[in-house]
């Protein structure tokens, strides 16, 4: 999975305007592990399935990023150069 996403796309589940689609505690079970952009991964099974290429999504990251959280795969993919939490757009309206 890559980290390349800076903002989160119109359908996020992160987003404030999302609100009714998921609880918080949720969003925090999605967050704390692998979770790609629903856009580049496909439904399998009633889940979504990253694909080889996925992207992270950009709206969980900033969702962990405000709370000062980044899971541990962000932590380290920031230390390998592959993500950079500078990039990320903090304006988003994600909860």
């Amino acid at each position: 999975m890559r980290y390349t996403l800076t903002t989160p796309c119109a359908w996020c589940p992160f987003l404030k305007s999302m609100r009714h689609s998921f609880s918080r505690s949720k969003l925090e079970q999605f967050a704390a592990g692998q979770f790609h952009c629903h856009q580049t991964g496909i439904w399998r099974d009633g889940k979504a399935q990253p694909l080889p290429g996925s992207l992270a999504c950009a709206g969980a990251l900033i969702f962990l990023e405000k709370r000062n959280r980044p899971n541990q795969l962000m932590r380290i993919m920031e230390r390998l150069g592959l993500y950079d939490r500078s990039k990320l757009n903090m304006k988003a309206e994600v909860r």
